[in-house]
């Protein structure tokens, strides 16, 4: 049995701040999956999500010894905040071409710029970024396919109807019911998505 099972987040982190290796294996234990995850569905290379995970990780537990972590909020937003942050850099150094797609749909994603912002701020943003993933997990696998595409990977609907082998007249009406149901799904979530 593992030894710190039901200890909250805040302990573990205060636990390990000071020294105790068990508590950061009972973090990693509770997220691993949830940050793996998450990073496969932005990359969806097996290499590449394993190189951001770790640094993730890496980033977290300097982060936690150097007590440079704050109890702002959840720590599992925090660590995907750390994930996605990673991500961005990841295609703004690379030669990926990635930038946020430039029509009226691609809003949702960019009031979820995570950096250079305050604290209050920041915990906002991770909030809002926590709720949108969970919201995108509930759409059907062929629209979070087509949001990942577009919005994550800024291919055309061209492109996108070639990777998903359906025409492009399908591969638009995923991408609309998808905005339309995460615009119906934010009504539950206290978002407001520009769509």
């Amino acid at each position: 049995m593992r030894k710190y099972l039901k200890e909250t987040d805040d302990i573990l982190i205060r636990l390990y701040e000071n020294g105790n290796d068990e508590a950061f294996d009972e973090l990693l234990s509770r997220y691993q999956s949830k940050v793996y995850n998450y990073l496969l569905f932005l990359v969806h290379d097996e290499e590449t999500v394993n190189d951001l995970f770790q640094e993730t990780f890496a980033k977290v537990i300097v982060r936690i010894r150097s007590h440079h972590y704050t109890e702002s909020g959840k720590f599992s937003s925090w660590l995907i905040c750390i994930a996605h942050n990673l991500f961005v850099d990841y295609y703004r150094k690379g030669s990926h071409g990635f930038t946020v797609g430039g029509d009226e749909a691609s809003k949702i994603w960019t009031t979820l710029d995570l950096r250079d912002t305050n604290i209050e701020d920041e915990m906002h943003n991770e909030q809002t970024y926590s709720d949108l993933m969970d919201m995108i997990s509930t759409l059907p696998e062929v629209q979070q396919e087509v949001l990942r595409l577009r919005f994550f990977e800024n291919k055309s609907f061209k492109e996108i109807a070639d990777i998903t082998n359906c025409s492009i007249n399908t591969a638009l009406g995923r991408i609309r019911y998808a905005l339309l149901r995460l615009r119906k799904l934010s009504a539950n979530y206290d978002l407001t998505l520009s769509i």
